[in-house]
This record gives C-alpha cells, sequence and structure tokens, in this order.
C-alpha cells in the first residue's frame, strides 16, 4: 500500500505578475501542497492590478480559494513599480478568464491570521513579492508566529542587485519588511539572484511547454513570450524565472545547493538601501538566519516545470 502523501499547508503570497504566475501554476499542480488562502501584495503593479491578476489566475487554475488584498503600500516607504518588465496590467500578454469568486472582505494579514489560527499544524507561506504582508502579520501578531513552518520567499541577492547594484527589486520595494521578517526567528528560505539569474528558461524550453497543446501550457508560453521581450532587451538570452524557485525549492530541495548563513538588511545606505547582506565566513559570530538557496541544476528544473504544465490535459478554459 503506497503511504499517503503528507499535504503541506500553504499561503500564497505574490504580486503576479509573469514569474509569481508560473510559480502558482507549480503549486496548484502539486500533490504535497494543500493552498489554503492567496493574497497579494503591491509590488510588480499597483495593488489593484495585482489582485486583479491573482483572482484571474485563480480561475484558470480552478482554485476554490479566498484572495485577500493586502497593502497599497510598504511599510514606511513610496511603491516602486515594474510595467517595463509586466506591462500595464502587470500581467500582460494572453487574455485570461475573468474572476469567479469575490474578493475576501478580509485584509491579506488578517486572512493569514485567520488560517494560521484555524489550522491544526504549521503553515508555510510563500512570498514571492515585497514581504510586506508577512511583515505586518508579524508585527500585529506575534503570538501566531509559532504556527509558521516556513517562509519561502523570492528575494534578494547576495552578490549583486537588479533593480540597483545591490538591491534586488522585491527587498528594495520594502525593505523595512524584509529586515522585519529576517530577523522574526522565523525558518526563513530565500531565493536570491544568486539561484534566480541561473534558472534561465530558454526559448527552445518554452517552445517545449507549448507542445504540449493544452490550454494553460499555451498560457504559460505565452507568459514567457511576453517576460522574454524586455529580458531579452537587456542580453539575457533566457528568461530570468526568479518566483517558481520560492516554488520549487520546496517540492524539489535536491536539485538546489541551499547554504545557511547569516543574513541582513540594509536600511539606511544612500546606494545600498535594500542590499541583503551575508556573513559568508562567520566573521560577526552570529548564528545563520536564512537558508539561502544559492544554484540549482537548470535541466531539471525545466523538466519540472514542463512536467507541471503537461498536468493540464484536458482542461477546459472559458475566456
Amino acid at each position: 500500500m503506497n503511504e499517503k502523501i503528507r499535504k503541506r499547508p500553504v499561503i500564497l503570497d505574490g504580486d503576479p505578475g509573469h514569474d509569481d504566475a508560473i510559480a502558482w501554476v507549480l503549486a496548484a499542480t502539486a500533490d504535497e501542497f494543500d493552498i489554503r488562502a492567496i493574497t497579494t501584495v503591491a509590488g510588480n503593479q499597483t495593488l489593484e492590478k495585482v489582485t486583479y491578476n491573482a483572482r484571474r489566475i485563480a480561475a484558470l487554475l480552478k482554485l476554490d480559494i479566498e484572495v485577500a488584498r493586502g497593502r497599497n503600500r510598504p511599510l514606511c516607504s513610496d511603491l516602486i513599480i515594474a510595467p517595463n518588465f509586466h506591462g500595464e496590467t502587470g500581467l500582460d500578454g494572453p487574455a485570461l478568464p475573468e474572476p469567479d469568486h469575490e474578493l475576501s472582505s478580509l485584509s491579506a494579514p488578517e486572512m493569514m491570521a485567520k488560517v494560521l489560527q484555524e489550522s491544526e499544524e504549521k503553515m508555510t507561506i510563500i512570498s514571492t513579492g515585497a514581504q510586506t504582508n508577512v511583515a505586518a502579520l508579524l508585527l500585529s501578531h506575534p503570538e501566531l508566529k509559532e504556527m509558521i513552518e516556513m517562509v519561502s520567499t523570492m528575494g534578494g541577492g547576495l552578490r549583486n542587485g537588479n533593480w540597483t547594484s545591490g538591491a534586488e527589486f522585491n527587498i528594495l520595494v520594502d525593505p523595512e519588511a524584509a529586515y522585519t521578517l529576517i530577523h522574526s526567528g522565523v525558518k526563513l528560505q530565500m531565493c536570491g539572484l544568486d539561484v534566480t539569474e541561473k534558472a534561465l528558461v530558454y526559448p527552445e524550453d518554452w517552445e517545449r511547454i507549448r507542445a504540449l497543446n493544452n490550454p494553460v501550457a499555451r498560457i504559460v508560453a505565452e507568459w514567457f513570450d511576453f517576460f522574454f521581450i524586455h529580458v531579452k532587451s537587456l542580453g539575457w538570452s533566457g528568461a530570468t524565472t526568479h518566483d517558481p524557485c520560492a516554488v520549487m525549492s520546496l517540492l524539489h530541495p535536491e536539485i538546489f545547493d541551499i547554504r545557511d548563513y547569516y543574513v541582513d538588511v540594509e536600511l539606511n545606505g544612500k546606494y545600498m538601501r535594500g542590499a541583503t547582506i551575508a556573513d559568508y565566513n562567520g566573521i560577526l559570530g552570529k548564528e545563520a538566519n536564512c537558508h539561502c538557496v544559492v544554484d540549482l541544476d537548470r535541466e531539471k528544473f525545466v523538466d519540472y516545470l514542463i512536467q507541471a504544465c503537461a498536468k493540464f490535459e484536458g482542461w477546459e478554459v472559458n475566456l
């Protein structure tokens, strides 16, 4: 008799966004996950736009799950958005179904708190945008920290940034939120640019996805088509598949190189605000506070992504 798979209860928190959307495709097809809620945060586009996108993605993937809207700005600073990467809607490209569920009346931190309070086991939060909602949860409900098994994030870069020389976009959007999370004592796994810029999906890879010829696979391929327009203009030969790493590293940790470091977030630097700084050599004498994902087997990453898209064979999408 096969042992029953233990489903990990998860909350998906993000700012979709093409790579968030692809990450959620991975999560939706994972037998290992029990998705309890979807929460949105301003980042790739305004809160209104990313929340609409999240509801359309949920309809596409037939997720019977409430979507809760988060904060429309970071904890302490003005909002930065990325229309150059993600377009005017934040998810430009293929047509998607209209939302088929009402938006929750709860805010994102309230929804997270409700799910944690009602859960009989610890939850994993997969955060693929700024950590604003997670930080707001920890600040407003510190008693629920013990109910969080792990936060898996896409954010940071231990060697470089991508929005400034020192800072990666998700951290730069809300450095104070990232600082709050990283010093909270919650188990944290960080997929930064160290790994995500190696998680390249090349045009021939997403042509394999398109060739699956199911409706979700075609949409995923068209998301890659759009996202690659700007990435290619920056000199990349493939799409930097950032957010799916935060999901894939939970599902298939064996294909990743994960190292423990003490990491801090620069808040005050004139040029380095939002930089994530690792104590590689233990000079500070502080205990590691972050599982840092720094490398991967790219070919296996792509194969697992294709396998996930293949699970939508026979799927019907009403546009």
